[in-house]
């Protein structure tokens, strides 16, 4: 991809070095699809994100959710809270839309499961929302099984960023926000591991944006005075909306250990400025690529008595803790200044990052 992300404006986020692409798909096995729909009443659409290469029913990655501040509809989390695995490609959309999306992975996951002779009887579909009603029509809920099918057929490495996808009519700290990606490499006892990042960003109060530790949102505040410049800006005086973080690493760890990993998203959200207001759904959800659990058989019986697995000692895993909360800062800075300047249904402009760099 061509598009300008935040490191091409000059700003380098943290200490890590970052993976070829800079995106979770420097995870191997990990690809990303969208679905777009954009037209002057709607902008919203799906973002796939799929785990590995083998069917995430058969061999289920070891997974963890945690829910920083519970204003939100995902779906899949209890179950991803009581046994630790992912089963299908994790979806986000807009929140009315949640629904139709839970279901199109359902017939994903028995149509796959279909062709590869394996029998499901149950399955727990992971669907992320963002409310995009600033942009969207949301309650005429366009989002179809087609635009689903779409983002999964569209899967790949090297995705689109910014008002793509899920991101197409989000909003973050009164700028346009979006789909916004980043990773981390780390080293912990002689190996090289990659911590990934995918965020759809729709939150944040404008006065209390900050990048690279500047107070950005009070600086943009004092712009848009000039309202010949800037005229009907929309300014966001309240913390809220949403934001749903995706974590994706090839650490051997185990689910109880993901979720102290992803926990640390909110760190990266401090460092943008983020207080996780009332109003806003704070959501992680991770899986690694290292430990999975296989499928029952078809009788139902497990596949095997006994799981091995490989996990790194406690006390190592404080390089996977600093590269989340950077992959997670650096990936909502490249959601907005990868996505363009869009104009709400009540005609208020939500300016892209790239005007103010």
């Amino acid at each position: 991809m061509t598009q300008k992300r935040i490191r091409d404006y000059g700003y380098t986020v943290g200490t890590l070095p970052a993976g070829a692409l800079n995106k979770i798909t420097d995870v191997p096995g990990v690809l990303v699809g969208h679905d777009t729909i954009k037209t002057k009443r709607h902008k919203t659409g799906v973002t796939i994100i799929m785990p590995c290469e083998e069917n995430p029913f058969v061999r289920k990655p070891v997974a963890a959710g945690f829910v920083h501040n519970g204003f939100g509809k995902t779906t899949g989390l209890p179950q991803i809270e009581e046994l630790g695995t992912l089963e299908t490609p994790i979806a986000l959309t807009n929140t009315l839309n949640v629904g139709l999306v839970h279901d199109a992975l359902v017939d994903y996951s028995i149509r796959r499961c279909e062709q590869e002779g394996v029998s499901l009887r149950s399955v727990n579909p992971v669907v992320g929302e963002c409310n995009d009603s600033s942009l969207n029509e949301i309650v005429e809920r366009v989002v179809t099984m087609e635009n689903v099918e779409s983002a999964l057929a569209s899967l790949t490495r090297d995705f689109e960023e910014g008002d793509v996808g899920a991101g197409t009519g989000t909003t973050c700290y009164g700028l346009k926000g979006g789909i916004g990606s980043a990773s981390r490499e780390l080293e912990i006892e002689g190996h090289t591991y990659t911590i990934g990042v995918l965020v759809q960003s729709n939150y944040g109060s404008t006065r209390d944006f900050l990048l690279d530790g500047r107070p950005m949102g009070l600086e943009i505040l004092k712009k848009f005075e000039d309202t010949e410049k800037y005229p009907s800006f929309a300014e966001a005086k309240v913390d809220q909306g949403s934001i749903i973080m995706v974590v994706a690493t090839d650490l051997p760890v185990n689910e109880r250990q993901l979720k102290r990993i992803i926990r640390r998203c909110g760190v990266g959200l401090a460092r943008i400025g983020s207080f996780t207001g009332h109003g806003s759904g704070e959501i992680m959800i991770g899986f690694t690529t290292a430990n999975a659990i296989p499928a029952n058989r078809s009788d139902g019986t497990p596949a095997d008595s006994l799981l091995p697995q490989t996990i790194l000692r406690e006390g190592l895993l404080d390089p996977a803790f600093h590269a989340v909360a950077e992959a997670t800062e650096e990936a909502v800075l490249n959601s907005m200044v990868c996505a363009n300047t869009a104009i709400a249904l009540d005609g208020r402009v939500y300016y892209s990052l790239r005007e103010f760099l």
